[in-house]
């Protein structure tokens, strides 16, 4: 079986050699294959990098990667929340495949708090496991969210090593209702936030921005000096509410304590572009910069980004909630200065991944991302269409410049009357919905290219309309008629699963006593 496997990686990797030299880009000999680097960043919005226009211009090494690689300003998560887009991007499945979405309600947004049960299912195959198939080192940094219990531990599921957390940064909890989420170093816990991780929710200051940092630039710098092509997953969390900023960076932005954050992670960035050219692999190693979903405008102005042009944020299916900050950067194989209007999605990284290792995506499952490097390297730009789901709905369709909307909703009007709101300064009659309102027999269009903020539906009937329907529809019943949907994950919650006692507890003094098991169905309100 590892025999075969290395077959197959060895003849992937000749066809990728092929394709760099139709390029002009091949070099001489068989080297091993690219590194990989995804920096996938939390809650940051399309609009918070210079390159796509944010007025203030605190990004220059963003900009600078921009510069000298290709931007993406059509790209797009897998859904509009953290866990199952992460999923997603980790299986370049959709999240209704791979398990990560709820039944409990129609159109719920689900993801992985202290109190789920469920997580990432042995059945799908990870990305990183999959590069082990090509001798690849796998690390990731920062934030996990596929699962907390022992059987979703990132390193069960192809990665060699771990430092950061299983869930969001919330707190701080008293350790008796609900315990402090806890950082790992690989197999074991080696504190908690809020413990001996502080993060200053009144000033914003915290310095994990700076280790996860000096844990990626460690990373390069072993694997470089063993010779061997690694895999990084940097999922660092400062741009997602309660940011933080380590001192140096604190006051520093004109965006205020979210400006501070996206500073610090730019400045970050840089310095991880600086050591692959200081260490003379940066022409071996594919970066790629993105989000997991758009600016979580609820936490706006002060704890939020900006998602540019487009309509809401994070929780919904709007652009605004998907669209995301793409930059793909690898000197002397992607053409510097490039923006590519492919559409593009964090599934795509799954395969392009797997490509640039020599390796094929598993044949026995539907694979929803395609391999990006003929777009990366030759310019060419694939049709395909781009699915928007929300928990088990399937909510928008686009193919080529129109968007359908076969449903419309924010959030309910008993949660927007509290304040909560997903679409602040936004509201637009039939479209930001405050109720469930379905358009599947007539789907509401938008010209993405005229009317990137989705504010003026094309007339019923016009022609326009009837040509662009013409073409989604055929595109989505094929869809919906090949979908197997996964086994929901996201719809048991017990509070007896939370982070008490997670592996290492006990060498810090850190175990804490779970109550009783009282499993319950997770209540999903948007």
């Amino acid at each position: 079986m590892v025999a075969m496997a290395a077959v197959t990686a060895a003849t992937r990797w000749w066809s990728l050699l092929l394709l760099l030299s139709a390029a002009g880009l091949g070099t001489v000999g068989a080297p091993q294959p690219p590194n990989i680097v995804l920096m996938l960043m939390d809650d940051m919005g399309w609009g918070d990098l210079g390159v796509n226009g944010e007025p203030s211009r605190e990004t220059p090494n963003l900009d600078q990667m921009a510069a000298e690689g290709m931007v993406f300003p059509s790209f797009y998560s897998a859904n509009p929340l953290c866990s199952p887009s992460r999923a997603a991007l980790l299986t370049g499945r959709l999240p209704i495949r791979n398990g990560f979405y709820t039944t409990n309600g129609h159109a719920r947004n689900a993801y992985t708090p202290q109190d789920i049960v469920g997580g990432i299912p042995d059945s799908e195959h990870l990305l990183p496991e999959l590069l082990k198939e090509a001798s690849y080192a796998t690390k990731i940094v920062g934030k996990w969210h596929l699962g907390h219990r022992p059987q979703f531990h990132p390193l069960k599921h192809g990665f060699d090593e771990w430092f950061g957390s299983p869930n969001c940064h919330f707190g701080p909890y008293d350790n008796r209702a609900k315990p402090n989420v806890p950082v790992y170093r690989d197999w074991e816990m080696v504190g908690r936030f809020y413990e001996e991780f502080p993060i200053n929710l009144k000033t914003g200051e915290a310095n994990l921005t700076q280790i996860y940092l000096q844990e990626a630039l460690d990373f390069i710098k072993r694997q470089q000096s063993q010779h061997r092509p690694f895999f990084l997953y940097w999922a660092i969390d400062a741009t997602h509410a309660p940011v933080y900023a380590s001192k140096p960076f604190l006051g520093t932005s004109q965006r205020g304590r979210y400006g501070d954050a996206v500073r610090e992670v730019d400045d970050s960035v840089g310095q991880i572009l600086q050591l692959l050219r200081g260490l003379r692999i940066a022409e071996r190693t594919l970066v790629f910069f993105t989000s997991d979903n758009g600016a979580a405008l609820i936490s706006a102005p002060k704890q939020a980004g900006s998602n540019g042009p487009f309509l809401c944020g994070k929780q919904t299916t709007f652009e605004g909630g998907v669209r995301e900050p793409a930059i793909a950067w690898w000197p002397g194989h992607i053409p510097a200065g490039q923006v590519s209007h492919q559409l593009g999605s964090l599934m795509d990284l799954f395969t392009t991944s797997l490509s640039l290792a020599g390796l094929e995506p598993p044949s026995d499952r539907e694979i929803d991302g395609l391999d990006l490097l003929p777009v990366l390297l030759q310019g060419q730009l694939i049709d395909r269409p781009i699915f928007y789901y929300r928990g088990n709905e399937l909510m928008a369709a686009t193919v080529g410049q129109y968007k359908a909307h076969f449903w419309t909703w924010t959030n309910s009007w008993e949660e927007f009357r509290q304040g909560i709101n997903y679409c602040p300064g936004q509201n637009i009659s039939g479209v930001t919905t405050h109720t469930q309102e379905e358009h599947t027999s007539l789907p509401l269009l938008f010209h993405l290219g005229r009317d990137p903020g989705e504010r003026y539906p094309l007339s019923f009937v016009s022609a326009e309309y009837q040509d662009a329907l013409l073409r989604i529809t055929p595109a989505v019943r094929q869809h919906r008629k090949a979908l197997v949907p996964g086994q929901p994950q996201l719809n048991v919650c017990n509070p007896a699963v939370m982070n008490w006692a997670p592996p290492g507890c006990e060498k810090l003094g850190k175990c804490l006593t779970p109550p009783e098991s009282v499993p319950e169905k997770c209540s999903w309100p948007h």
